[in-house]
C-alpha cells in the first residue's frame, strides 16, 4: 500500500523533486492508478472495505503533498535571510571648507529719504502749470502760476500807506526838533510807521505764493490741478519725491541689538528686478527696544542710480561676522527634529548617525564646529528611509567628490592666506 502511495504522488504531480521549491499538487480530483493485481484483489473485497482504503488512500496522499509544500516554503524563506536587508539609496556630498557668513535677513519697502506735499499758500485760478509727472526738479523752482490780482493790489495798498506814514514821520522828526510836537505824538508816528512797514511786508508775501514753488528738489510723483482749475488755499497740488537717495526701515530682534552697527554693509535684492544685487549701508539705529514687539528700528541707506524706486519691495541682508575657512556641509543634511543636531554619515558601507555642533548658518550651508571631519560623506538624499546601522548604496559617489573638489580652491586660498599670516 505504501508503494502504491508513493507512486501516486509522483504520478498525479503532489510532489515532484524537479519542479523547483513550492510544489504543485493536484487539488481536483484523485485519479488512482493500480496494478493488474491490486485490482484484483479489490474485487474480491467487501464494498466497505474498499471505499475505507480509498478514503485512507487519499488522507495519506494530501498529507504528503501539505508538507511538501511547507518544506518548499522553508527552503524559499532561508534562501531570503541569507540575503539580508536590501541596501537604502542615499546620494551624498563630502564635508568641505568654504568662507561662510554670519547674517541677519529682512524685508522691507524702500522709501524716499525725503518727500513733501505741495499745497496752495493762497486762493486764485491756476494760470499755469509749469512741470509734469517723472520731471527733476530742484528746490525754489516754480511749480505753477495762480492769478495774483488780488494779491498785488493788496500789496500796493500797503506799500501806499507805508510812503504816507514815513513821510509824517519825517516831518515829526523835524517838528521834535523844535519841540513843536510832543514825545508822546512821535512815538505813536513811530509805531504806526512800524506796523504799515509789517503789513507791506505780509501782502507782498502773499503776492508771492501766486507763485507755487517747490520747497526740495526731487521727482515731481503726482500732480492734481491742470490750468484754469480755481484752487483754494492749503489744497495739495503736487507732491515731490527726492528718489536720490532711498531708505528701507527693518524692525529686527532685540538679540541682534550688540552685532548691528551704523556704518555696516547691507546687500539687497528687490522683486521688480531680479538678478540684482545693491550695496548700501546701515545708515542709522534707533536707540530704543519697542517694548511691545521686543524689535528695534535699523535704516538701510541705498543710492537709486536711476533704477531703485521708492515702494519697491527689497529683501535685505547684512553680514556682520565672516569665516573665510570654515567646515561646512550642505544644510539639506541636516536631520530635522527634536533633540541635538545631526546627520548621516557612510561608513563602511552603512548609515552612522553622527552629533553635530552647529555655528553660523548662510543660504544652503551650515557651520560644523565639531563632529565630522573634511572629507566624510553625509547624506544629502534618501536620509528620511535610514536608521543608524543601515545598509546603504550611495548613487553618486563621483559627484560627491566633485563636488568636494570645487571647495578645495577657495579652502587652500584661505589656508594659504592663515599660514601667511
Amino acid at each position: 500500500m505504501t508503494n502504491a502511495l508513493l507512486a501516486y504522488c509522483m504520478t498525479s504531480g503532489a510532489c515532484h523533486p524537479d519542479r523547483g521549491d513550492i510544489p504543485c499538487y493536484n487539488t481536483i480530483g484523485v485519479h488512482l492508478t493500480m496494478s493488474s493485481s491490486l485490482r484484483s484483489i479489490a474485487l474480491r473485497l467487501p464494498q466497505g472495505a474498499v471505499r475505507m482504503a480509498l478514503a485512507t488512500l487519499l488522507l495519506a496522499s494530501l498529507a504528503l503533498a501539505a508538507g511538501c509544500k511547507k518544506e518548499g516554503e522553508a527552503q524559499a524563506k532561508a534562501k531570503e535571510d541569507e540575503k539580508g536587508p536590501e541596501a537604502v539609496p542615499v546620494e551624498v556630498v563630502e564635508v568641505a571648507r568654504r568662507a561662510i557668513a554670519a547674517s541677519y535677513s529682512g524685508t522691507a519697502p524702500l522709501e524716499a529719504r525725503a518727500e513733501s506735499q505741495v499745497v496752495a499758500k493762497t486762493s486764485g485760478v491756476a494760470l499755469a502749470v509749469l512741470v509734469e509727472e517723472g520731471q527733476q526738479i530742484r528746490a525754489g523752482q516754480v511749480l505753477a502760476r495762480l492769478d495774483p490780482d488780488r494779491a498785488t493790489l493788496q500789496a500796493a495798498q500797503s506799500a501806499a500807506q507805508l510812503r504816507k506814514l514815513e513821510a509824517n514821520y519825517a516831518r515829526s522828526l523835524q517838528l521834535s526838533k523844535q519841540q513843536l510836537i510832543s514825545a508822546n505824538d512821535l512815538d505813536q508816528l513811530k509805531y504806526d510807521l512800524a506796523n504799515a512797514r509789517a503789513a507791506n511786508r505780509l501782502a507782498n508775501l502773499e503776492l508771492s505764493y501766486a507763485n507755487v514753488k517747490a520747497p526740495i528738489s526731487g521727482v515731481i510723483a503726482s500732480r492734481s490741478i491742470k490750468p484754469g482749475n480755481f484752487v483754494q488755499i492749503n489744497t495739495p497740488i503736487f507732491r515731490i519725491v527726492d528718489t536720490s537717495r532711498l531708505e528701507a526701515t527693518l524692525n529686527v530682534p532685540e538679540r541682534e541689538l550688540a552685532t548691528l552697527k551704523p556704518g555696516q554693509q547691507v546687500r539687497m535684492q528687490v522683486d521688480a528686478l531680479p538678478g540684482q544685487d545693491f550695496e548700501g549701508t546701515i545708515d542709522r539705529i534707533a536707540p530704543v527696544v519697542d517694548s511691545g514687539s521686543g524689535t528695534f528700528r535699523v535704516i538701510a541707506a541705498f543710492e537709486s542710480g536711476g533704477v531703485l524706486q521708492p515702494g519697491m519691495f527689497g529683501r535685505l541682508r547684512i553680514d556682520y561676522d565672516q569665516r573665510a575657512d570654515a567646515i561646512v556641509v550642505p544644510r539639506v543634511a541636516l536631520l530635522e527634529g527634536e533633540g541635538d543636531p545631526a546627520v548621516f554619515t557612510v561608513r563602511e558601507g552603512k548609515a552612522q548617525r553622527v552629533d553635530v555642533k552647529l555655528g553660523y548658518t548662510d543660504g544652503a550651508w551650515a557651520e560644523i564646529l565639531s563632529g565630522l571631519k573634511i572629507g566624510e560623506p553625509v547624506v544629502t538624499a534618501g536620509k528620511v528611509a535610514l536608521r543608524d546601522g543601515s545598509a546603504v548604496q550611495v548613487l553618486n559617489q563621483p559627484e560627491a567628490k566633485a563636488t568636494a573638489s570645487v571647495a578645495k580652491p577657495n579652502d587652500g586660498n584661505g589656508e594659504n592666506q592663515g599660514n601667511n599670516q
